[in-house]
């Protein structure tokens, strides 16, 4: 069942207004290292339900005539192809994609940064489509002694053989395509480089997850270590914060590993950190938002269940290793949950062992559980879908919403003339079919107008799906998980 557990508006709210807190604190200059992603955040949203998806970016939009925005892609990143796992494109790709997307919005980009930076074909061929865009680029290189040898690292022959980036604004927003890109190293080498020029700047970051101020075993942050669970990354209490302060914050290992590393560099620049703690960096406001925390523990519950049926799915297709799985079976202990605990598996997993078919069922957001299962004439999650918007409409479940005149003719150009073996239609095929009948079926119509309802609704199928069912699914807002099963 879904419930609003998060405040979106407040949100907006706290967190432009400690942003800007954060920057009047330093002077009126401010680096701030932007993690996770900034257009389509669906972690946070499925966690925080109330959350949406482009909340950050709205964030920026509120500060959007004081902030600029770096991009940093690593030059070996580029070399190697290196994909985002979600949408499949390459790092370079997905760095004119933010810069198309940022720059329609009316959000500044002002450079893009090559680290570690090479100059391999590759890198040169990026740069060179970079700088035909009007774009400018700036190359930061790979420092002997990183990150341990402090001395040398803040020095000419370190951070001053980097290429000073120039800015404009009182908020540099560094962001990246993806994890390992370089976005704090550039901060820290931007420090230097204002510092050398008497110029006053500060660093700060800003991660959603781990939330500093929950609980270390509150299931939203279970849910960040169960989505990150392939990068071994784990929360724990902060110990720099707790000796500092004598209170108990969360962060996660790599922030709480580098943080002597980073206070080094901070005394070294500035004479003293001006932070005791890696919690001390953060400026995250999302613990002050949530105005439900039984809603959100259960939708972080969700969450993990589902980070562990993807990787059952990963291991099955040779992309995913056994510990990884492990992991995510030892959060879901900590948590007291199990696969049972998603209804919808354990519905469509009965409705499968009972009719011997493949089955799908779908948790509607009022908690009614909807089923279906594969027949000659379509696929299980089909007719889950036509089942599930008659529950939505009040239409009689004996009632048929497409004809079996209408289905034939399909399955005909499918097997006929499209060379498919399988006749069942698909997500997309029924939907498109119930929309002709809607031009002369009154029940038809009535079920098309549901659709919208199918938002944030659970679904678990008995098998695999066909990509062309999981991407009408996403589309529609449907939160799939399936058996790691063939049909």
């Amino acid at each position: 069942m879904f419930k609003i557990g998060f405040d979106n508006d407040k949100y907006l709210k706290l967190q432009s207004e400690r942003i800007k807190e954060r920057i009047s604190e330093f002077g009126g200059k401010l680096y701030l290292e932007f993690g996770g992603k900034l257009f389509d955040d669906y972690h946070a949203s499925r966690v925080l339900p109330g959350f949406q998806p482009d909340s950050k970016l709205q964030m920026l939009l509120q500060l959007k005539e004081h902030a600029e925005i770096v991009i940093v892609i690593s030059a070996q990143d580029i070399e190697k192809n290196k994909r985002r796992g979600d949408l499949g494109i390459t790092y370079d790709s997905d760095v004119i994609r933010l810069i198309d997307a940022f720059s329609g919005i009316g959000l500044y980009v002002s450079s893009v940064v090559l680290t570690k930076y090479e100059p391999n074909p590759k890198a040169l061929a990026f740069e060179n489509r970079l700088k035909k865009l009007g774009v400018s680029v700036y190359h930061h290189y790979v420092i002997d002694g990183y990150p341990s040898n402090i001395s040398h690292i803040v020095s000419d022959d370190g951070y001053g053989t980097n290429d000073y980036i120039k800015t404009s604004r009182s908020l540099v927003v560094v962001t990246a395509p993806g994890p390992g890109s370089g976005k704090m190293a550039t901060c820290l080498s931007q420090l230097y480089h204002e510092n050398k020029r008497g110029i006053k700047a500060g660093y700060a970051k800003f991660e959603t997850f781990p939330i500093w101020n929950l609980p270390l075993n509150h299931p939203v942050n279970a849910a960040y270590e169960a989505a990150t669970a392939d990068l071994n990354d784990i929360n724990m209490i902060d110990p720099w914060h707790l000796a500092a302060y004598g209170k108990t914050t969360v962060n996660y290992n790599r922030d709480v590993e580098i943080f002597p590393v980073l206070k080094a560099v901070f005394d070294e620049i500035y004479g003293a950190s001006p932070y005791k703690s890696p919690t001390d960096m953060g400026v995250n406001m999302a613990g002050s938002c949530i105005i439900d925390d039984e809603a959100v523990r259960e939708a972080a519950k969700q969450e993990i269940i589902r980070r562990y049926f993807t990787a059952l799915r990963a291991e099955a297709a040779g992309e995913s290793k056994s510990s990884e799985i492990y992991r995510l079976e030892l959060l879901m202990k900590q948590a007291e949950i199990s696969v049972n605990s998603r209804i919808c598996a354990a519905a469509a997993r009965k409705k499968a062992e009972e009719t011997g078919e493949p089955a799908a069922a779908i948790e509607l957001n009022d908690g009614t559980v909807v089923t279906g299962r594969t027949s000659k004439l379509m696929g299980c999650a089909s007719a889950m879908l036509l089942n599930a918007l008659k529950r939505l409409a009040g239409i009689d479940d004996d009632v048929l919403l497409i004809v079996p005149e209408v289905i034939i003719p399909v399955q005909e150009l499918k097997v006929n003339h499209l060379g498919n073996h399988n006749p069942r239609l698909h997500t997309d095929e029924v939907l498109l079919a119930l929309s002709i009948s809607a031009v002369t079926d009154k029940n038809a119509a009535l079920a098309m107008e549901q659709l919208c309802n199918l938002k944030n609704c659970e679904m678990h199928s008995s098998v695999m799906l066909a990509q062309v069912d999981e991407n009408l699914l996403r589309k529609l807002g449907i939160r799939l998980t399936c058996d790691p099963k063939r049909k």
